[in-house]
């Protein structure tokens, strides 16, 4: 079994947000980039099939649309353990094009995961976008993954309970969390060893773009912290029955 992990490489969540002078771009100086949070808890759980005992996973692969400062992020999912890296080399317009960028480098695995959605738009498109791209079965919501031979054993979180399911391969797994329990870390051994893995880097296709963005807005600002002594009861009731509403 082949295994394809989709890297999004988004901003260190602590980020103070900013945008340019007219608010149509992102102000990237500064900020510190990561591994998509969905999608480094995929590749943890690839790594684990990988190497849990008997396993028939060879190899485990990472792959983004990105210019090549995104490669840090990928030689980090190699730190952690991933095989092999590629990179189409193109900016991440919209999710339709990140979708078709990825559907060239999706042909011969037998599982793909894609985290249920990025943490920068939150647009939680690209995976299933993919999975119809390339004519594959894809199942959503996945909370946890069992590798058997020939097919994998899913379970899902759904309204009110949980569901299992098998389906057969290859198969695109739109993951959640609850899909592994922690993060991998990288250790010293496996950043030294990603410095010579492979990352080998794919001009782009030509398709279109199918979303513009026309200007950014911050959020409101929150409203100052109100404090309220032991003397004050009415008046906090007041405050969270007419004010914050939670009475």
């Amino acid at each position: 079994m082949k295994i394809l992990v989709l890297i999004g490489n988004v901003p260190d969540t602590t980020t103070k947000i900013k945008f340019n002078a007219d608010k149509t771009a992102f102000d990237a100086a500064g900020v510190q980039w990561i591994i998509n949070p969905w999608d480094e808890l995929a590749l943890t759980r690839a790594m684990e099939l990988k190497e849990a005992p008997g396993s028939k996973v060879e190899s485990v692969t990472v792959a983004n649309v990105g210019r090549q400062e995104t490669e840090a992020t990928l030689r980090k999912a190699l730190a952690i353990g991933a095989d092999k890296a590629i990179r189409v080399d193109a900016d991440a317009r919209d999710a339709f094009y990140v979708a078709s960028q990825l559907a060239k480098v999706c042909q011969g695995f037998d599982l793909i995961f894609a985290g249920v959605e990025a943490s920068d738009y939150n647009g939680a498109a690209v995976g299933g976008m993919l999975a119809e791209l390339l004519g594959m079965q894809s199942v959503s919501a996945v909370s946890g993954l069992q590798a058997e031979e020939g097919f994998v054993r899913i379970t899902r979180e759904i309204e009110g309970g949980s569901q299992t399911l098998t389906a057969a391969t290859p198969l695109m797994a739109i993951v959640q969390k609850g899909i592994a329990k922690e993060p991998r870390i990288p250790a010293m051994r496996g950043i030294m060893m990603a410095r010579s893995k492979p990352l080998e880097v794919l001009s782009p296709v030509d398709t279109e773009t199918r979303v513009s963005f026309a200007s950014f807005d911050l959020p409101p600002a929150k409203a100052a912290c109100k404090k309220f002594s032991e003397e004050q009861a009415k008046e906090l009731i007041h405050a969270l029955r007419d004010e914050a509403k939670v009475l």
